[in-house]
């Protein structure tokens, strides 16, 4: 049987195969009405786009993996804010010959990750084009009168702090690029592909980061190194990094020794972990560690060990 495409069904078909898929009672109208949750709330909000082809391949991910994918890396900078997402908008520019189920399985992706917040996808918007390209919209509720996480809040004497792995999508990255689809890829290192193809994010840290104390805080989605140097110009400061708290483990190395790549590559510079660092006052909260101090000792700089990285370059958009 020849699968539909979006061509055969049409604007308003596809919106009813979305809304099937990720059902919410917000969809459908001119806009969608929400509503706060907590006293004294403020709404957060944040966009990215996914092309295919350059952040995005189907022959590597499912359309459901490039839903989650896409869903992660909007909700981290709402989460990065201190704040917890609770709703996204999906639009996309596709090809008529499109299959459906492309289309309503990304849709499914961003649905499943929407359910880990909760976060309802309320709407969007679609257009043909000559390529697939999605953009994500999220928005999340900032509670209580406390100040947002800014990235021009860490001070002097504060203790550097990560939730989540560094460097393993970018390895997964360079595995897919090698060996050319998932399906080649040594199975000793599956872990490392699904965290390019669908990256792992714990939700609510944002949100404890905040309750507990903590200054800045930031996402690492282009790059270790500058998404450190990101808070260190925007907070007057220098980060140093201490090497061995963020050094690549046995994986890393492994997939390093088999593509004769030094994985201090993919933890230096590669992004899409959607870690999230920033720095406190006090100790790590819970899912946090520490990886080094804030100091004047020199201003807008990182320093690895006391010297500069010996690589920072990162994703650049153009």
């Amino acid at each position: 049987m020849t699968e539909l495409t979006i061509g055969d069904i049409g604007e308003f078909g596809v919106i009813e195969a979305i809304r099937a898929i990720a059902p919410s009672a917000r969809n459908g109208d001119d806009a969608a009405v929400l509503t706060q949750t907590t006293p004294n709330a403020r709404f957060v909000t944040s966009t990215d786009m996914l092309v295919e082809g350059r952040h995005f391949r189907l022959d590597w991910s499912t359309p459901q993996q490039v839903g989650a994918k896409a869903a992660v890396q909007n909700f981290a900078d709402i989460e990065s804010m201190g704040a917890r997402p609770t709703a996204m908008l999906f639009a996309i520019s596709a090809p008529l010959h499109t299959p459906v189920s492309v289309v309503t399985g990304i849709a499914e992706g961003l649905w499943q990750e929407g359910k880990q917040c909760p976060a309802e996808l309320v709407g969007g918007d679609m257009v043909s084009g000559d390529s697939l390209v999605i953009s994500i919209s999220a928005m999340g509720e900032l509670g209580g009168l406390g100040r947002p996480l800014l990235r021009s809040a860490a001070r002097a004497g504060d203790t550097v702090i990560a939730s989540g792995r560094i460097g393993y999508s970018a390895a997964g990255l360079a595995l897919l690029q090698h060996c050319g689809s998932p399906a080649r890829v040594p199975s000793e290192f599956a872990q490392l592909v699904a965290a390019h193809c669908t990256p792992e994010f714990e939700y609510r840290r944002g949100a404890t980061a905040r309750a507990t104390g903590v200054r800045s805080l930031t996402d690492n989605s282009d790059g270790l190194v500058v998404d450190l140097r990101a808070i260190a110009q925007a907070s007057r400061v220098t980060l140093e990094v201490d090497s061995s708290a963020i050094a690549p483990d046995e994986l890393q190395i492994a997939a390093g020794e088999y593509l004769g790549i030094d994985p201090w590559e993919w933890v230096l510079t590669g992004g899409e972990d959607h870690t999230l660092i920033g720095s406190t006052p006090g100790e790590p909260p819970t899912g946090f560690r520490a990886i080094g101090t804030v100091s004047k000792e020199k201003f807008d700089s990182v320093l690895i060990d006391g010297k500069p990285p010996a690589r920072d370059a990162g994703w650049v958009s153009f």
